[in-house]
């Protein structure tokens, strides 16, 4: 751990991470807050608010992925946050003329640009982190996550609250320019051999075909398409569980996502610690057996404590099983492919989660809360029993597509 933090391309992705995600929030609770303002709390308009932030996942992220793995990281990096920056310029110049509704083309604009920056972020980590490293720094970086998961809303309201709509959105700018600043610090990356080769669409299918062949991203990807399909099941619905089954008021839910993400923040720095003595695998398939009892266990309960001990409990799972599957994908992916793989498999997550999310109403409308639940309970029970089935060897998948970019370089 010592080590890590001596690493300076983990400290400066660390650093300029965090103030990302502190003008996010500032600019996500912002936003919220005036569209619900100005719309006079039109549901429409603040789903689409939503659904545009989600949206870029699915269109743009294998599109992303390719051209992350084509172009310079560390130049991607600083273009994504400058262009997020400058997005959310155009946003106050445009609400300063009246035009509130384009908030939603500029946020359109500032999540696209993830989808280009991310990828690059995980290739910087892949060159300069030893593999020994990769679990520690995947889980501070899901800690980190969590923590802003639960102060990020109220740093956000916070900053709203006291100053409005146009200080908020600059200060969020300003951070990410500082961002981009810091990020000209990375070592400058030497192009890989696949950097610039071939046309986009053929990297793209080269990208699909990577994960086809190779049987532990193959379980990565269905691991991720059972997550994306319950929790679009259950997170729709979960006040239903407060207001149904405990007899709370809707507003009790927050209480509740607080014990998620304190249990996900205290799974993360126990993950940090522990992960190594740990089989990956068996935390994998552990991860989502207990996931699916607490889904189900959360939806019988009647009882508050017994409900929050569950939430509490599977945000400590979920960190775990988040982590390890982030693990895999830094080990398990050549850096080369990094960019395609994650633009392969994200949006497999991310479909699947919103159909879950509009199949949710209508299936508890035609049977019951209950049943909703343990259907996304079973999903993840058979995704559990196709992860024994998986072979899950890490260095032999690296020795094998080492052997293969070797013959292809000869061939060349």
């Amino acid at each position: 751990m010592k080590g890590l933090w001596g690493n300076k391309v983990f400290l400066t992705v660390f650093i300029t991470d965090t103030l990302e995600n502190i003008g996010i929030w500032i600019r996500n609770m912002a936003l919220l807050y005036y569209v619900m303002e100005t719309s006079g709390n039109n549901p429409t308009a603040v789903s689409l608010l939503t659904a545009i932030e989600l949206a870029p996942i699915l269109v743009f992220s294998i599109i992303g992925g390719a051209l992350a793995d084509r172009w310079n990281p560390k130049r991607t990096m600083i273009a994504g946050n400058l262009l997020s920056a400058l997005s959310v310029l155009v946003i106050v110049y445009l609400l300063w003329q009246g035009m509130w509704i384009a908030v939603f083309f500029a946020t359109f604009i500032s999540a696209v640009a993830s989808q280009f920056s991310q990828p690059s972020s995980a290739k910087m980590m892949k060159r300069h982190i030893p593999d020994e490293q990769v679990a520690a720094a995947v889980s501070i970086s899901q800690s980190t996550g969590s923590i802003f998961l639960l102060v990020g809303p109220i740093v956000g309201t916070f900053f709203f609250e006291h100053w409005g709509i146009y200080p908020s959105l600059l200060t969020m700018a300003v951070l990410f320019f500082v961002s981009a600043l810091i990020l000209l610090t990375l070592p400058t990356s030497t192009a890989s051999a696949t950097e610039g080769d071939g046309t986009l669409l053929s990297e793209i299918k080269a990208g699909f075909a990577y994960v086809k062949k190779r049987p532990a991203l193959r379980g990565l990807a269905v691991t991720f398409s059972c997550l994306g399909l319950s929790s679009g099941l259950i997170n729709s619905l979960e006040v239903f569980v407060i207001t149904d089954r405990l007899l709370l008021s809707k507003e009790a839910i927050q209480w509740f996502t607080a014990l998620d993400g304190l249990g996900m923040l205290l799974g993360g720095i126990l993950a940090s610690i522990y992960l190594d003595r740990l089989n990956g695998r068996w935390v994998i398939t552990g991860g989502l057996i207990f996931f699916a009892l607490s889904v189900a266990v959360e939806v019988l309960s009647v009882w508050v404590y017994v409900t929050a001990a569950m939430r509490f409990f599977t945000g400590i799972g979920m960190a775990f099983l988040q982590i390890v599957i982030g693990m895999f994908m830094i080990k398990l992916v050549d850096e080369a492919y990094i960019g395609r793989v994650n633009g392969t498999i994200s949006p497999l997550m991310v479909g699947l989660m919103m159909i879950g999310s509009f199949a949710a109403g209508p299936l508890m409308q035609m049977t019951s809360l209950i049943s909703v639940f343990l259907i996304a309970s079973v999903i993840l029970l058979l995704a559990a029993w196709g992860c024994t089935r998986i072979k899950w060897d890490v260095t032999q998948d690296g020795a094998n597509h080492l052997l293969e970019h070797k013959q292809a370089q000869t061939v060349s």
